[in-house]
């Protein structure tokens, strides 16, 4: 459970910063870097690992342990999260698809190492291979916020990027055993994994 609460929170931390961007046209960099970073690391030894450390899950540990507790101020957030894991159901079962979204990555790794995983250059090919991809899956994962930044396309590259960040979570989560049942029968446990989480972070 400690593990499957990490990658919630890493898909919680990165759907945050989609909604963030569409309302407001900026990201957090520090975040935006630590969710971006997740796609690169398809090998990782371990859920922490995939994040660069459990401190910077942190923001995405506080959102979750808000929604466990009910405290969730931002009702379009689970409905996100509920729509990438329903989408990761189906990303999973295609196996094309799937080789073809590993393979669009590691093209693009080397891009991503020489200028950083949140250049404009990387967003645009990570969101172009979302775009691809992914965005044909359905139901499709609806973004809402500002016409004026959701009409800008380095925007909707940027987001489109988060996305697909947010997918790799939801993968992982997926891998470690986590399923929606959790939510219905171990909201306490999960509760409990976060409070421990959050502590460690």
């Amino acid at each position: 459970m400690q593990e499957r609460v990490l990658a919630l929170a890493g898909l919680m931390q990165a759907l945050k910063q989609v909604r963030r961007i569409a309302d407001t046209g900026q990201a957090d960099a520090s975040v935006l870097a630590t969710a971006l970073d997740s796609v690169f690391r398809i090998d990782a030894e371990s859920p922490e690992a995939v994040y660069g450390g459990a401190g910077d899950l942190r923001p995405g540990l506080l959102l979750l342990r808000d929604y466990l507790g009910s405290r969730n101020k931002d009702e379009a957030l689970p409905r996100l999260a509920l729509a990438v894991l329903q989408i990761e159901r189906r990303f999973v079962r295609d196996d094309a698809m799937a080789r073809q979204v590993h393979d669009g990555i590691v093209a693009t790794q080397p891009l991503a190492e020489r200028l950083g995983s949140s250049h404009p250059d990387v967003l645009t090919a990570l969101g172009k291979l979302y775009s691809d991809t992914i965005s044909n899956l359905r139901p499709k994962v609806m973004v809402q916020g500002n016409p004026h930044y959701l009409g800008q396309s380095d925007i909707v590259s940027e987001i489109r990027a988060l996305l697909l960040a947010a997918l790799r979570s939801a993968v992982l989560w997926r891998q470690m055993g986590g399923s929606l049942l959790d939510f219905l029968i171990a909201r306490r446990q999960m509760a409990a994994a976060v409070e421990s989480q959050s502590r460690l972070g």
